[in-house]
């Protein structure tokens, strides 16, 4: 078997397929969770916290040259590294919003795939010559 014979039994399994699908939809899925936290939670989070913006939350970790705008732009594109925690608390936020997202749809998924419990099989019928034996065992017994 070739190769590309395999590869091509492997590419067209469902499976793969499953996979594929999944990470351009988790993809496109993460830059709307990404859109609804920085354009919508965060402004409202920082609005309640005094118009803070939370992309603008750093510490300087070195020397800021004079006439260096104090926003953490400027500041990495002086080569001055930063410790940008405002970022950080962002994407934490994203991805707890994610995750919990997902942790939702798996547990509809997973009470949509539970069923109820089918019933036990019915006993299974005994063959005619099988009884046909136990009743000339039990005539004999007589």
């Amino acid at each position: 078997m070739s190769v590309m014979q395999e590869f091509k039994e492997f590419a067209v399994k469902g499976n793969v397929i499953d996979l594929a699908v999944g990470v351009i939809i988790g993809g496109a899925f993460g830059k709307i969770v990404t859109s609804m936290v920085d354009d919508i939670i965060m402004p409202i989070v920082g609005s309640i916290f005094g118009n803070l913006d939370f992309t603008n939350l750093y510490v300087a970790l070195g020397r800021v040259p004079e006439g260096t705008a104090p926003t953490l732009a400027a500041l990495k594109a002086a080569g001055v590294p930063t410790l940008a925690y405002g970022n950080f608390i962002t994407v934490a936020i994203n991805f707890t919003i994610l995750a919990f997202i997902i942790f939702m749809m798996v547990k509809q998924v997973n009470r949509l795939k539970r069923e109820t419990p089918a019933a036990p099989p019915a006993p299974v019928a005994t063959p005619e010559d099988v009884v046909l034996l136990r009743e000339i065992r039990d005539s004999l017994r007589k």
